[in-house]
């Protein structure tokens, strides 16, 4: 999910050293085995100067990365590096692997300002970029496919091998994650961005402020909504997050939720906040955050299900998990763990209590 903004954010910086002529590369996870701090997909941008963006693992490679990446910068051909994290997981985390084999990492020149992904991402219709992995192989435009709402552009270089990929990507729908794989005979990233779930923050209070900045930088697409115009200042959020006017009367014309949408509600205001929680009722939005105490909340249900009969298991109140919190920072950290935690479909519980692997890769 946070590979979205992420992608975004260095799909941009790109764009604009290309625009200033500023060489760079970029480097791409492309294979990961066993427990990974970063998964396949995650990338770091280098200038020539050294200037950097993003991160592909917990910091200890980047170091390694960018010294690759100025020679790749330099010479304009593509490596692939391979970092072994040892036998043994400890040891591997310890490296800044994080895993208990390898982690694969494409480092190439960009030769353009990757236009079409930055388009996808802009129209938030997300993208599959396929790239061809060859060891120290010539950069450019031929060895790079992208597809956007099921249109293909560029190639691989070879018409037998772009038809591959057009036969084998009928087998991608559905993935959600990035991955390399062989297509006829030669070894791909497929790179998969997709729209991470929308987060609705009912109010642009001062504690939603707070919220609204850290679900971002999670990497949800946060909506603020209020029907208050001098709250909603763009100077008082964070640029990603996108600021709606509206009541409760008109936020599902407003809007379009879907089944992964999340929501919560926390204007304060009871009135307020029980008409917004019926209208999100009416969307098919997967969780619905209500802060404040359970008796509030329980008096708001009670007054919409007099109106109608209601689904209550999928409305969350008191809103955020129970780790003890003081102040607006800890409440939303409590939401967000509450949130991950649904989206996920885990119980939430400590780490060391777990017995299976935290990353499971397909």
């Amino acid at each position: 999910m946070k590979g979205w903004l992420e992608t975004r954010q260095v799909l941009d910086r790109l764009a604009e050293w290309h625009a200033s002529g500023t060489r760079s590369a970029l480097a791409t996870v492309v294979r990961v085995n066993g427990s990974a701090y970063r998964h396949e997909g995650a990338k770091l941008v280098v200038a020539e100067d050294g200037t950097s963006l993003g991160n592909v693992s917990g910091g200890c490679l980047e170091a390694d990365v960018r010294e690759v990446a100025a020679r790749v910068v330099r010479t304009g051909v593509a490596e692939l590096r391979t970092y072994c994290g040892g036998t043994e997981e400890v040891s591997a985390w310890d490296l800044g692997v994080g895993c208990d084999g390898e982690v694969e990492i494409l480092i190439e020149p960009v030769t353009t300002a990757r236009n079409v992904e930055r388009f996808a991402i802009a129209e938030e219709a997300g993208y599959v970029a396929v790239t061809l992995l060859r060891e120290r192989r010539e950069c450019g435009e031929a060895g790079r496919m992208v597809c956007v709402a099921g249109i293909w552009s560029g190639s691989l270089g070879d018409a037998a091998l772009d038809a591959a990929v057009h036969d084998e990507s009928a087998a991608w729908e559905g993935r959600s994650e990035s991955f390399s794989t062989t297509v006829g005979g030669e070894r791909v990233l497929v790179d998969v961005l997709i729209p991470p779930p929308r987060l609705i923050v009912v109010s642009a209070g001062e504690d939603a402020r707070v919220l609204a900045r850290l679900a971002s930088e999670v990497g949800f697409r946060v909506v603020v909504v209020d029907r208050r115009p001098g709250l909603l200042l763009r100077e008082r959020f964070p640029q990603e997050v996108r600021l709606l006017e509206c009541d409760a009367s008109q936020l599902n014309e407003q809007l379009v939720l879907d089944e992964v949408s999340c929501a919560v509600i926390m204007t304060h205001n009871f009135a307020d906040d029980t008409a917004y929680l019926g209208a999100l009722l009416r969307t098919p939005a997967r969780y619905l955050g209500v802060l404040g105490p359970r008796q509030r909340t329980e008096r708001m249900l009670t007054r919409l299900n007099a109106q109608a009969p209601l689904d209550r298991s999928r409305v969350f109140g008191p809103v955020g998990l129970d780790i003890g919190t003081d102040g607006a920072e800890q409440v939303a950290v409590a939401i967000l763990a509450e949130l991950l935690a649904v989206r996920s479909g885990r119980q939430a519980q400590s780490l060391r209590d777990r017995t299976a692997p935290i990353h499971v890769h397909q």
